[in-house]
């Protein structure tokens, strides 16, 4: 799922994503941000292609040095309004698109292959990320609901479980900007350190897609985590993700059922629950996914067809890392707080843990 935030929720700009129904009409004003997203993505492409003809491997890939570069330049400059419109359309809508072309390369016999013993191991994990990020939360002070929000997107799937779970809860707006701030950056710095765990702990293609499913935040990028190192990880990555994902409903429900119980909060609207649509439940971006590994499983999507939808999605996949990366601000680190950096590092290192346990104790290979 994308790290997104709903219309009720203050984003942290810049870019600022739009959901007005004229977003698209004016198509002319996406240009300049597309266009500097594009020029990050050749720059990538073209030094991988470097890297593979000097040293016949790319030792790090275009999707990384996307985000690098787009993390470099927004370092130096903040785009301004005419940039910010087609960034924030490259990081969410083809993002998204690139999750859904990568379906057609899934076949969903790998789902029932998964088994009930790790699909059950998805939903205990993302319980148990859930109540030790709250009790992690609440032992470093920080307020219930904040705790409640922290807890939800490390376990789930980063801003976009914090918009959802948000209004149903009635967070106050300062505590949602500080968790999706914060998560901005400690995803892409997962995105970046997670391949290590390969040569550091010996991992396999398929334990390592496993943990990147199961601890990387937004479905996009797990493609970043994952694409590097193999398809084999990729797939799996993604198949693991999209369980993982198809959490945040119950988990929404269950706290609309117990949000009068929260203790009163200043600015806290407590005692009733939002209301949140089935697309924040299950965007489309994730139906979509389905519906082309399903047309893939029945044989709809010809062989001949796979190729070029992958590299498809891998290039959307790439010029949305750059987006992704003129998105973070490093500087956002000193503004968010000590005790909220604590909080999220310390629910990861669980999440974390509880994964590399959980491969271990279904003896996946």
């Amino acid at each position: 799922m994308s790290n997104d935030a709903s219309p009720n929720v203050p984003a942290v700009p810049p870019p600022v994503a739009s959901d007005k129904p004229g977003f698209l009409a004016n198509w002319h004003n996406l240009l300049p941000g597309i266009a500097l997203c594009f020029a990050i993505t050749l720059v990538s492409v073209a030094a991988q292609a470097l890297e593979e003809r000097v040293l016949e491997h790319p030792y790090v890939e275009a999707l990384v040095l996307a985000i690098l570069l787009g993390i470099a330049v927004r370092t130096v400059w903040s785009p301004d309004v005419r940039y910010r419109t087609g960034i924030a359309f490259s990081a969410k809508q083809l993002l998204e698109v690139a999750v859904v072309l990568l379906g057609a390369s899934l076949s969903l016999g790998a789902i029932l292959a998964s088994g009930p013993a790790l699909l059950a191991g998805i939903v205990g994990t993302v319980a148990i990320g859930i109540v030790a990020g709250f009790f992690i939360c609440r032992a470093l002070d920080l307020p219930v609901r904040m705790a409640i929000l922290v807890a939800c997107g490390n376990a789930i799937c980063g801003n976009s479980a914090i918009a959802a779970v948000a209004p149903v809860i009635g967070a106050q707006p300062k505590d949602i900007a500080a968790s999706i701030a914060f998560t901005a950056v400690l995803g892409v710095l997962m995105v970046l350190g997670l391949p290590l765990f390969v040569p550091l702990a010996g991992m396999s293609d398929n334990q390592y897609g496993v943990l990147a499913g199961l601890t990387v935040y937004a479905v996009p990028q797990v493609l970043a985590a994952t694409v590097p190192v193999s398809l084999l990880s990729t797939q799996v990555g993604t198949l693991v993700k999209l369980v993982r994902v198809l959490m945040l409903g119950p988990v929404v429900l269950f706290f609309s059922l117990v949000a009068a119980r929260l203790p009163a909060e200043p600015g806290a609207v407590s005692g009733k629950g939002g209301r949140v649509g089935f697309t924040k439940l299950v965007p489309w971006f994730i139906l979509g996914f389905l519906a082309l590994a399903t047309c893939r499983s029945i044989g709809v999507i010809p062989d001949a067809a796979v190729k070029p939808l992958a590299h498809l999605a891998g290039f959307l996949t790439v010029l949305s890392m750059a987006a992704l990366g003129l998105g973070v601000d490093v500087r956002v680190l000193a503004r968010v707080g000590g005790r909220v950096t604590l909080a999220v590092t310390g629910s990861l290192v669980v999440l974390v843990g509880t994964s590399l346990l959980l491969i271990h104790v279904l003896g996946i290979s």
